[in-house]
């Protein structure tokens, strides 16, 4: 055990003294999380309005006005007709146009009073929420039944991105740290010729690998606190869930990935594969097909069936579910059960292809 012990504490001094890994293992996650948070967001924020009507109601003035008092849109343009609103918008001075039918507030009462909502659908998902927004705010404005809309957002009524990219950020950091990370540290040592030095020691060959995993499951455990402390008094993303629960799957994604990493400094020979093969095998997969970005119900038949083989997407899951929804454990017995089959199988394996290299 002490022999064990000092390899943990030689790999863990190694890590500390290559600031390249340092910087990686907590700049990283740290840029990433503020990145995802504040720069790449899918908020609607500032979109040009361009009015259309002739009429100057109270009815009218009110819809105004609470567009324009909203931090979603800012109203710019005043036009006569449709058409002119769709030249402004073609030209990309306006991002949406309002169009209020002819006395419109003398309307409302018999109900034949209507709005037109006209956006760019160049961009589909962005079009579609401005629409929505728009359609908020002008039903809160009327108050009448000519605006039969009635929207309720449950677990993220503020419609804000980090809820959605919090989960996904911790699904892909782990894996990158865990799995990459140390896959890399293990070539590293076989493409130097350190490694056959260690395995003449007394230390059995498997304790030797899994003394050098050790330091990165404690470092990814160092890296999910911080990435939670962030989400919450940083990104205002509130953990609504068990934080026994959240740190218990975090942990078994920890281990599953940490032997997935270890499958892949078995089989690669130098660290240019490994970072290749975990690029390829880890870090695409985990960002396009995981469900962080772009929903998977959304994609090809295909790409669906190869999203449900992607450890992140699971993780990803059941962190939204924990996190944001506030749900119970029973709730995420699949994704559990899921990830444990993957630790359990990737494990296995990694230790029968290392014993037969051996």
């Amino acid at each position: 055990m002490r022999s064990f012990l000092s390899f943990v504490a030689k790999e863990t001094r190694h890590i500390l003294r290559d600031r390249r890994t340092v910087m990686i293992l907590f700049g990283m996650p740290i840029v990433m999380m503020l990145l995802f948070g504040f720069a790449i967001s899918n908020d609607i924020k500032n979109v040009r309005v361009v009015l259309v009507g002739s009429s100057k109601d109270v009815k009218t003035s009110t819809v105004v006005e609470r567009l324009n008092a909203s931090e979603y849109f800012d109203v710019k343009y005043l036009a006569g007709t449709p058409a002119e609103a769709e030249k402004l918008i073609r030209s990309r001075k306006a991002d949406m146009a309002v169009v209020f039918t002819a006395n419109f507030a003398n309307h409302t009462f018999d109900n034949t009073a209507g709005i037109q909502i006209i956006t760019d659908a160049a961009d589909p998902n962005t079009s579609v929420q401005q629409a929505a927004y728009a359609q908020q705010v002008i039903s809160n404005s009327t108050g009448s039944a000519a605006m039969p809309v009635s929207q309720k957002l449950l677990y993220n009524p503020q419609m804000k991105s980090a809820y959605n990219f919090v989960p996904g950020i911790m699904g892909l950091l782990l894996m990158i740290i865990c799995a990459m990370m140390t896959a890399v540290s293990i070539v590293r040592e076989k493409e130097r010729g350190t490694m056959e030095v260690l395995l003449v020691s007394p230390v059995r060959p498997v304790m030797i690998i899994v003394a050098k995993a050790v330091p990165y499951f404690v470092l990814s455990i160092v890296i999910l606190i911080c990435i939670l402390l962030l989400s919450t008094y940083v990104l205002d993303v509130p953990v609504a869930g068990s934080l026994f629960w959240i740190f218990a799957v975090s942990l078994l994604y920890i281990f599953m990935a940490l032997a997935l990493g270890l499958l892949i400094s078995v089989v690669a020979k130098t660290q240019l594969v490994a970072i290749l093969a975990s690029a390829m095998m880890l870090l695409m997969p985990s960002l396009l097909l995981s469900g962080m970005i772009y929903p998977i119900e959304s994609m090809p038949v295909i790409l669906q069936c190869i999203a449900q083989i992607v450890p992140a997407k699971w993780y990803i899951s059941a962190m939204r579910k924990l996190m944001i929804m506030g749900v119970g454990a029973e709730r995420i017995l699949p994704e559990i059960s899921i990830l444990a089959g993957y630790a359990a199988m990737l494990l296995f394996i990694s230790l029968k292809k290392f014993k037969s290299r051996l």
